[in-house]
């Protein structure tokens, strides 16, 4: 029988798909992978603050409907669970292209647990949603997107280098990464 660990009080748990998983920025309890079903990870977001520009957009991942997606869960302490959701809000909250959800997210480790976790979904009626882009498209997005968070590139690559030190493969994202790897940036 599965359980559920509310979220109403006490410790939150964050779920985390992208630069979360390499650089979540807030203080936690433990980290432990974690599946969200129903939702699955997409670079599906026009970038035009962290990874890119209103002119020259970069593109990000997003949680988007259908399907399931494996991440990272956090445990945050209580005591910094509204300093943590005010950082999260400041961070992801940028252009309000994601809409903050509370999901169940099982843990891989334990697949009869899950919790309730605080994730980011994308909103599809947002004018940074690109929806799903060809791989042709992914890379023009990617190898222009620069914002106040760094280039586009080394974002996706260093998801994908989480994604692999978490010992599985993202078919779309190994892709973009294998054709990215060749690209050098140019001031």
């Amino acid at each position: 029988m599965s359980t559920t660990i509310d979220r109403s009080g006490g410790d939150l748990w964050v779920f985390g798909y992208g630069s979360l998983m390499w650089r979540p920025g807030f203080p936690f309890l433990e980290r432990r992978p974690g599946r969200c079903m129903g939702a699955h990870r997409a670079l599906c977001v026009y970038s035009f603050v962290h990874r890119g520009t209103p002119e020259k957009p970069g593109l990000v991942l997003g949680l988007d409907q259908g399907g399931n997606c494996r991440g990272i869960l956090y445990r945050v302490a209580a005591e910094h669970r509204a300093e943590t959701i005010t950082y999260l809000r400041e961070r992801e909250q940028v252009t309000l292209v994601y809409r903050e959800a509370w999901r169940s997210v099982w843990f891989l480790d334990d697949p009869a647990e899950r919790v309730q976790a605080l994730c980011y979904m994308v909103d599809r009626g947002h004018e940074q949603y690109a929806g799903r882009l060809t791989l042709e498209k992914q890379l023009h997005f990617v190898r222009q997107g620069h914002g106040r968070s760094g280039n586009n590139r080394d974002y996706v690559l260093e998801t994908v280098a989480e994604i692999e030190r978490q010992g599985y493969r993202d078919r779309d994202l190994h892709l973009l990464a294998e054709r990215l790897k060749g690209v050098h940036e140019h001031a």
